[in-house]
């Protein structure tokens, strides 16, 4: 059973509502590192949030007056304090009732904005019991959004001619080589064009937003860190608490990254994941007399590669001068496999396709590289990659990397492209610094019980990676029986209510607890 946070006292409590631009100063609460003393006594001051938007998205959940923002100023490199510092964007929704503390927040990705996801949510949990107990907090890490600098790799232009190669489907020793110069020409943009250069890419990864994110904590007054992490999200949970196993009071993680598995692992599992929601779309659309794969749940997968499969030589003119690709289109169909509210513009996209458009099939694909009407792209694709080649060991060994080609094609047979496979190098291969993590069990002695959220067709982070960071991190396991990506606060009220019943006062659920789609 949790207690309630011990900064839920009368002395803060009473604390005044913030106004606009006004400085709030509460740390440092709890253990500080050596050489961290300013860091974690900083004062915040908050403001409005709409000269923090950096992508249409963020213009748009920031417009609220109900919102806050702050910059939060953390070192560049924790091993060097007195050295260069970064900021980090941060966003809070105030407690409207009975204030327990603050539920500090990540969406995932990695590179998604966590600013963004704590706006949106503020707006449909203003009136719960959450959005009463809790002061509703989001944080964009380091590089991303609207914290600053941002990891910067390609322009918008040259992410539109990327997109428009298509060089995934060439798995021939020429094709492999321009994978490979593209790859390696990413990299070195990478470093040359993010501010800091090699510096801010080396100290980009999880450890390092595990310790911005206690430094959070502390310029926030909470004794203990409250955290709810999607997907990616996950990752950052169970490495904070790792880092600061007696610093933490509750941890909700829904859509978990197995904190076991290497690289190529978790590609294949995700694959599998892919492929299953997949064949339940299929299911769902054989139902429907307007299905673009026909009426034979069977033959959805070779129905959806007749129809994709010719883009690899000709693809279609979208009418704004780009064209739909194969990668793009099965980029667009990933995207609406993540929840089932896509589903239906999925199938419009397909039929589509048979009439020789893609404009539906391209806005998904849009969505998922964040890029606006505009043509202006959000750096979450980069920093994507960035995160990821410095949160795991490279992989280089050809034939480990044709092996899980291939054993994606078997897991998830609606994306092979029908071509040989090629082993190319991404580019983590040719990144300019060291990996600073690894996948291992994570150590986390003394940290009270979490609640992992694990749904069983999540075409991301599949199921069973669920499983096993509950019995890493000796947590309770609630089960979501449906299919999509993530499931807390998104209207299931099973869910919701065991969840939140949780991070107010640590009733976990009971095991085996299993909750259905609604």
């Amino acid at each position: 059973m949790l207690t309630p946070l011990a900064a839920c006292t009368s002395e803060h409590s009473s604390t005044p509502e913030a106004e606009p631009n006004q400085t709030e100063s509460r740390g440092p609460v709890g253990p500080v590192p050596a050489g961290l003393d300013k860091f974690y006594a900083q004062p915040l001051t908050w403001g409005e949030c709409a000269p923090y938007a950096t992508s249409d998205d963020a213009k748009s959940a920031f417009g609220s007056q109900d919102l806050q923002c702050a910059r939060l100023t953390v070192p560049l490199d924790y091993a060097n304090p007195q050295g260069d510092t970064i900021t980090i964007g941060v966003l809070r929704h105030k407690a409207t009732g009975n204030r327990i503390g603050a539920l500090v927040m990540n969406p995932g990705g990695p590179g998604a904005s966590g600013m963004v996801a704590a706006a949106s949510l503020s707006s449909q949990m203003s009136n719960s019991e959450l959005g009463q107990r809790f002061d509703l907090v989001g944080f964009d890490p380091r590089g991303i959004g609207a914290s600053e600098p941002e990891v910067n790799c390609l322009t918008d232009s040259e992410r539109d001619a990327d997109r428009e190669k298509d060089l995934d489907t060439d798995g021939s020793p020429e094709g492999v080589a321009k994978q490979e110069a593209d790859s390696k020409d990413f990299a070195t943009k990478c470093a040359q064009r993010t501010d800091h250069g090699t510096a801010m890419l080396a100290n980009l990864g999880t450890r390092d937003v595990a310790k911005d994110m206690d430094v959070l904590r502390s310029a926030l007054g909470e004794q203990k860190l409250t955290y709810l992490g999607y997907s990616y999200g996950t990752r950052i949970g169970y490495t904070y608490a790792e880092a600061f196993p007696g610093n933490v009071r509750a941890m909700v993680l829904d859509g978990a990254l197995d904190p076991n598995e290497d690289e190529t692992e978790s590609l294949v599992n995700q694959g599998a994941g892919f492929g299953k929601a997949f064949t339940e779309f299929g299911k769902w659309c054989a139902a429907r007399q307007d299905c673009a794969l026909g009426n034979d749940a069977a033959n959805a997968t070779k129905a959806y590669q007749d129809l994709v499969r010719p883009l690899i030589d000709n693809p279609v003119n979208i009418g704004d001068g780009r064209k739909l690709t194969f990668d793009d289109a099965t980029l667009g169909t990933i995207q609406a496999l993540y929840s089932q509210q896509l589903w239906e513009p999925l199938n419009t996209g397909l039929n589509e396709l048979k009439r020789g458009r893609g404009t539906t099939l391209m806005a998904l694909a849009d969505q998922y590289n964040e890029r606006d009407q505009q043509g202006h792209y959000s750096n979450t694709q980069d920093a994507f990659t960035a995160i990821r080649c410095v949160d795991d060991p490279r992989v280089t060994d050809k034939n480990e990397i044709l092996n899980a080609e291939n054993q994606y094609d078997q897991v998830a047979p609606f994306l092979d492209d029908g071509r040989p496979n090629g082993a190319a190098l991404d580019a983590c291969a040719y990144w300019p610094v060291p990996n600073t993590s690894e996948p291992h069990e994570p150590k986390v002695s003394g940290v009270p019980p979490v609640l992992v959220i694990s749904t069983t067709n999540d075409p991301a982070t599949p199921y069973e990676a669920g499983v096993n960071l509950a019995k890493a991190m000796n947590g309770a396991l609630l089960t979501f029986e449906g299919t999509q990506h993530t499931v807390f606060l998104q209207g299931n009220s099973c869910v919701d209510d065991a969840g939140t019943a949780y991070l107010v006062d640590g009733t976990l659920p009971a095991a085996g607890k299993r909750c259905a789609a609604q």
